[in-house]
């Protein structure tokens, strides 16, 4: 029910999952775990997972510190064992979207993700992909994913589309400093992923549907590459 999800999330006592311990997921696991919540980070690959818990940073803007302090702490629990995400209250998507050799969109990683959350699944959970896609994506390529084993978004499930912005290595821009857009299937899974962004960034803008959050992110996307294209 989203009113005590809500509470939860407001207490801090929602427990936070992020699936892709990369340079979006590592961040955001922290930053959620340096504001006071319990956060599980899933990755598939153990070398990744095997180091996070030694307390070993293999990104360049984070400490060996920061990481042992959390994982020692017990509010960030790295993993690769995915049949914890059933006891999540909220599930982060940070998985990559490369292209194909065809410079096509590769969805692969966004689509295995999902299957395997699928499976997991249960009532009440929020879900937000941070991953970079097209307008479209979450609606024709996540939701029906999500929605295989019988738990319909908007009534049994929230799903909500919140792209990262992460500007790696620049410490001027941490993930809590820098805003975020979030877009929902419907006004109770907008209301949760804004809350709950609300207590760990500095602003959330919310906008009127997943589409609308993807096609945000794309022209950021072009803004920024465009402007670096024209300064080389």
């Amino acid at each position: 029910d989203t009113h005590s999800l809500l509470q939860a999330i407001r207490s801090k006592k929602a427990s936070i999952g992020v699936i892709g311990m990369g340079y979006v997921g590592l961040p955001l696991a922290l930053t959620f775990a340096s504001k006071g919540f319990k956060v599980r980070g899933f990755d598939v690959d153990p070398e990744k997972v095997n180091r996070l818990k030694e307390g070993r940073s293999y990104i360049k803007h984070i400490s060996n510190k920061t990481i042992r302090q959390h994982v020692t702490g017990g509010s960030f629990k790295p993993t690769i064992d995915f049949s914890g995400l059933a006891n999540m209250n909220a599930i982060l998507i940070c998985v990559p979207t490369p292209l194909t050799k065809n410079r096509q969109p590769d969805l692969g990683f966004v689509e295995a993700t999902a299957s395997i959350i699928q499976k997991h699944l249960q009532s009440g959970q929020l879900v937000v992909l941070e991953s970079t896609t097209y307008p479209g994506c979450c609606v024709y390529v996540l939701k029906p994913v999500l929605e295989k084993g019988g738990l319909i978004s908007g009534n049994d499930f929230f799903l909500a589309y919140s792209p990262e912005r992460e500007d790696p290595g620049n410490p001027e821009f941490t993930t809590e400093r820098i805003p975020k857009v979030v877009g929902a299937d419907g006004p109770e899974a907008l209301e949760l992923a804004t809350t709950l962004y609300n207590q760990v960034v500095v602003e959330v803008i919310p906008v009127s549907s997943m589409e609308v959050a993807e096609a945000v992110k794309l022209t950021e996307n072009i803004f920024r590459s465009v402007n670096i294209a024209l300064m080389n």
